[in-house]
């Protein structure tokens, strides 16, 4: 994960917007948004995070599953509750799985920890959006679906500059 001083470049992925996020009621389980994050530490100091939400709601995601859930529904099952790994309303691509030292191990570990809290919250599925591409193949050589879709992303080369007007 990018740093800078041992801070995140990323707003995205800074404590400080998740804490905003949830002390708000943005992301919480009244709005269909409730933290399920995982941790991994060793010896009580962080290692490794996956943000996390149980959702009742395909909402705010960026990502339009509507048809899966209304299938999977006719087919007898509850789409809702899923978990979803993403930042809450913000199709912003980074990673998500927050494991400053790069050890697969450890991304290995959230990844079957999600699994593990979808069995016992009773979560149809677990949902990796907007990640990069390193890590949604790596996520996909854990054995999950690689979902595959249409992007436009935007690149500020340099081409433009804020002018200030007085």
């Amino acid at each position: 994960m990018p740093s800078t001083g041992g801070k995140t470049d990323n707003p995205f992925l800074d404590h400080a917007f998740f804490l905003a996020l949830e002390q708000s009621g943005c992301a919480s389980a009244r709005t269909g948004w409730q933290p399920q994050h995982i941790v991994s530490a060793d010896a009580d100091k962080p290692v490794g995070m996956m943000p996390l939400f149980l959702k009742s709601h395909s909402m705010g995601e960026y990502v339009f599953d509507h048809g899966w859930a209304d299938a999977y529904e006719r087919a007898g099952g509850n789409y809702y509750p899923k978990l979803q790994c993403s930042v809450p309303f913000t199709p912003a691509t980074t990673p998500k799985l927050l494991v400053p030292s790069g050890d697969p191990a450890i991304q290995a570990a959230l990844l079957s920890t999600a699994q593990q809290l979808a069995d016992q919250r009773k979560a149809s599925s677990v949902h990796a959006t907007f990640v990069p591409e390193a890590e949604a193949d790596l996520i996909a050589s854990d054995g999950w679906l690689k979902r595959m879709d249409t992007q436009f992303h935007w690149f500020n080369r340099g081409l433009c500059q804020l002018r200030r007007f007085s």
